[in-house]
């Protein structure tokens, strides 16, 4: 699929959604062959005929970076840094992987939940184990990292090296897997090999809690809150890798049934230990992360502040984005926590998808969106809350305790740039 035949493609998928076509753009695009009628899929409007589309984009960009790493001086030459095709990581959907390969992720998170901490004791005795350092480095930085313009690329690198952990520190040999919301919008959360509960699984549900309220998360400022509802557990996890895992830190900010939160008196670094809990709602999975939903976050924003705060949920809109609806899916604690999240280990694949969303993105405009001072937007705070500069392309994005060092914002717009090697299937 060259230049013209992406264009087309792009037009389609528009037409999917009834939404404007971006303008067409005179810079390369992904190539790869399209099925003839996919096109007319695309014009459906069905749920997996989106996936589809997404699937096939994900082979247009794939060939697109193969032929351009090939062109690179020779196949082992460097693109940027230092990705060759021998190099690169392919990252697929949890669905896809054979058991044994989703086995040996799950043990490889077990394998960090056992490896004890780097994170210094003294500034966080609750901070048992390698898994942990992620979850400290998250809460110390949340209001520096969500609703700012590192939001994107500071959750990409921090995926990434909790990836590399795993390889590095645990023995696992393949790459990060995403968990792809349409997917399990379709068919349900709890009827998901993702969610299902099988020893190939991430766990299932948590233990039923009858009679939940309806989770309410405060609009501040004076907006209106958003009402969702509560899903089909509530209580620790009872199948599964993930069943007698216990969690060490927060609660921070948890979101509760009936309306409202708690925290920890003692603060969220504090030792805390509890079981891993969720509430799968399959009823928010499919109102904020189903697939016209992410194909809408895919072609309709035209600059990076459009799409990431679509991404996130624009306050005051009633939505919480593909962002929030993927977090409020899996629900319990730590999963309605904005601090505490990394806590589950599903929180990775959900960040995973939503690095492969911008990737996605990044594929349809890939000059401008990969560099540049325009493909970064936002302040430094949370909402610029308190004031603060602009976010620039030099700014550092820096991840104390993972095992990366700093790095800054422009060498981590690439998945085949700076420290990256990877691209999605």
């Amino acid at each position: 699929m060259r230049a013209g035949n992406i264009a087309v493609f792009t037009l389609q998928v528009c037409a999917v959604l009834g939404a404007p076509a971006p303008q067409a753009s005179e810079e390369p695009v992904p190539a790869a062959p399209v099925v003839d009628d996919l096109n007319a899929a695309l014009l459906s409007g069905i749920p997996e005929e989106a996936l589809s589309a997404m699937e096939a984009l994900d082979a247009a960009r794939f060939e697109q970076i193969q032929e351009e790493i090939a062109e690179a001086d020779g196949l082992e030459k460097r693109l940027v840094g230092s990705c060759t095709l021998s190099k690169l990581r392919i990252r697929r959907e949890w669905s896809t992987l054979s058991r044994s390969e989703r086995k040996a992720y799950t043990d490889a998170v077990r394998c960090l939940q056992a490896k004890p901490a780097t994170w210094p004791a003294a500034q966080g005795p609750g901070v048992k184990s390698r898994f942990d350092d992620f979850v400290a480095v998250h809460i110390n930085q949340t209001m520096e990292i969500h609703y700012t313009g590192n939001f994107l690329s500071w959750h990409r690198y921090f995926t990434w090296l909790y990836e590399e952990a795993l390889r590095n520190e645990c023995g696992y040999n393949g790459a990060q897997p995403y968990w792809n919301w349409g997917l399990t919008a379709l068919i349900g959360l709890e009827n998901s090999p993702h969610f299902d509960g099988s020893a190939y699984s991430l766990s299932g549900n948590g233990a039923a809690v009858p009679n939940q309220g309806n989770i309410v998360i405060s609009g501040g400022d004076g907006l209106p809150p958003v009402v969702l509802p509560p899903g089909t557990g509530g209580g620790c996890v009872t199948s599964g890798p993930f069943k007698d895992m216990e969690m060490n830190l927060g609660p921070a900010n948890l979101d509760l049934p009936g309306g409202t939160t708690t925290a920890n008196p003692a603060g969220p670094f504090a030792y805390n230990p509890r079981c891993l809990k969720r509430d799968l709602t399959t009823a928010i999975n499919r109102q904020f992360a189903n697939t016209t939903s992410i194909l809408s976050n895919l072609l309709l924003p035209q600059n990076i502040n459009d799409f990431q705060m679509q991404m996130q949920g624009i306050p005051g809109t009633g939505n919480i984005g593909i962002h929030g609806g993927g977090h409020y899916s899996l629900g319990g604690d730590p999963g309605r926590d904005f601090f505490t999240s990394p806590g589950d280990p599903a929180f990775y694949l959900h960040h995973a998808m939503i690095d492969r969303v911008w990737y996605l993105w990044q594929a349809l405009s890939p000059t401008t969106r990969t560099k540049g001072a325009s493909s970064v937007a936002g302040t430094r705070t949370f909402m610029n809350m308190p004031p603060s500069g602009d976010t620039t392309i030099e700014d550092i994005v820096d991840i104390p305790y993972t095992g990366g060092e700093p790095r800054q914002i422009k060498d981590l717009l690439s998945t085949v740039s700076g420290p990256f090697c990877y691209v999605y299937l």
